[in-house]
């Protein structure tokens, strides 16, 4: 899997941009991780997915000698189609607009993967009680597909429902951001 241009409004020499996670920044990771979730993927689970090749990235701020991770996405990509498996932005960074900015890198990147056949859609599961999150995710262009019964565990000693939602690429054009205007 070849890695895409990186998209026009995550210039290289921007403040903010997406660069592969890789072990390096693996505490960071985790550290907002286990901040996010009550049931949190595990160091092994972030390692699996290195060692798999899937697609990862984290979106850092800053200098490279002080960077400051503000969220991250793992991508498995299969057949015509990729799963959004983990999308987390850190707690004290939420309501900017980084999971937006994230989810547009991730199309931008699916377009850009030399498959065969191609890759036509991109999927995920969400909490049924996210309410934010699926709404950004509407507002992405997902569509609720399914649910997925007692999915995830909700910390109290039960399940909770997760919604399945899908994004067809070839309906959906992100536009690219502008890093003068408001922010992402």
């Amino acid at each position: 899997m070849r890695a895409a241009t990186p998209p026009p409004f995550l210039d290289p020499a921007a403040e903010v941009r997406l660069e592969p996670l890789d072990a390096t920044r693996l505490d960071a990771v985790l550290h907002i991780e286990q901040r996010a979730y009550s049931h949190p993927w595990t160091r092994g689970n972030f390692l699996d997915g290195l060692r798999a090749g899937y697609h990862m990235r984290v979106l850092v701020a800053g200098e490279a000698s002080a960077q400051t991770v503000l969220g991250y996405y793992i991508v498995m990509q299969g057949v015509a189609e990729a799963h959004l498996l983990n999308i987390t932005v850190a707690p004290e960074h939420r309501g900017h607009g980084w999971a937006r900015l994230m989810l547009d890198a991730l199309v931008l990147w699916a377009r850009g993967v030399p498959a065969q056949p191609p890759l036509e859609t991109l999927w995920l599961e969400v909490r049924a009680s996210n309410q934010r999150a699926i709404q950004v995710y509407e507002a992405q262009g997902y569509r609720r597909m399914g649910l997925r019964k007692d999915y995830y565990p909700d910390g109290h000693g039960r399940r909770e429902d997760a919604l399945v939602m899908s994004l067809s690429l070839a309906a959906v054009a992100p536009a690219p951001r502008d890093h003068a205007q408001a922010p992402l």
